[in-house]
């Protein structure tokens, strides 16, 4: 089986071009041309502009047999209008191409913030009520790719991240910044009250999750990829600063909490669960 991944350089591309080697799957990497590498050794590189693909982008991608999207650009600034004035319609128009070449499987890349505002678990049959142009942007994707199935025959997987950490991940998130300041020698950590309840899984796990989704071939429609248990943040990071054996003292209160997503909110992975055998 051949797998093509867009974002291949991205946090989590890196993670399931990983995955996807150590099963032995045969990898075309999609990078920006200015984005070359160094990728694994027998990883097919393809330097491909989404914004100004050709037409015979699946083609070009050696017709593959699913494709894992993970490419989108503006973030982490989740406000910009440029989500819907750019990111959408971009990959919409790319996404639909490949379709119309002959792709059969998607595998794309949601996120939580599909659901707005709203508290407590969420599942995938509840309401989407995006409230930042990040979310709505996706959901209008989700949306427009699941009208496009009307017309042309393929496999929609739709999985809606909530929150990672590990390796590689962009240095202005919560668990570089905290790296960085055991690194400096910082004796606190500033941070918000850290009360908002969230949910969090390791880049690696969810890299698993997705290639396991894609081998599967099928529609599976939309899928949280979460844990379905809800941490504090302050416990989160107690918890990184307890595993790494780190000394450094928490000063919380210094930032407030964002406006743009509630105190608490977690994923039910229950139909993840049953899909992929996970007890």
């Amino acid at each position: 089986m051949k797998i093509a991944v867009t974002g291949a350089s991205g946090f989590i591309g890196r993670h399931v071009l990983q995955e996807l080697f150590r099963q032995d799957i045969k990898i075309v990497a999609v990078v920006k041309p200015s984005n070359e590498g160094p990728f694994l050794p027998g990883v097919d590189v393809v330097c491909l502009d989404i914004r100004d693909a050709p037409a015979n982008a699946y083609e070009l991608l050696s017709q593959p047999d699913a494709l894992i999207h993970l490419a989108w650009g503006g973030l982490p600034n989740y406000r910009s209008p440029h989500h819907f004035e750019q990111e959408l319609p971009t990959n919409y128009q790319f996404l639909k191409s490949l379709v119309a070449g002959g792709l059969k499987n998607l595998v794309v890349a949601g996120t939580c913030f599909e659901y707005g505002m709203q508290s407590g678990p969420l599942n995938e049959v509840g309401a989407v009520l995006p409230s930042n142009p990040y979310g709505f942007a996706k959901d209008c994707l989700r949306q427009q790719l699941e009208y496009l199935k009307a017309s042309q025959q393929f496999n929609l997987t739709w999985a809606r991240l909530f929150y990672l950490y590990g390796e590689g991940q962009a240095e202005n998130c919560l668990f570089p910044l905290l790296r960085k300041a055991v690194a400096r020698g910082d004796e606190s950590f500033q941070m918000s009250g850290g009360e908002q309840l969230r949910d969090y899984l390791r880049v690696e796990t969810v890299a698993r999750y997705l290639v396991a989704l894609t081998l599967k071939q099928q529609n599976c429609g939309v899928i949280n990829l979460c844990s379905g248990q809800p941490i504090s943040i302050r416990k989160l990071v107690e918890g990184w600063i307890m595993e790494n054996a780190w000394q450094m003292a928490l000063d919380l209160g210094r930032y407030p909490y964002p406006d743009y997503e509630p105190m608490a909110f977690w994923g039910d992975p229950s139909k993840l669960k049953a899909l992929l055998e996970i007890s």
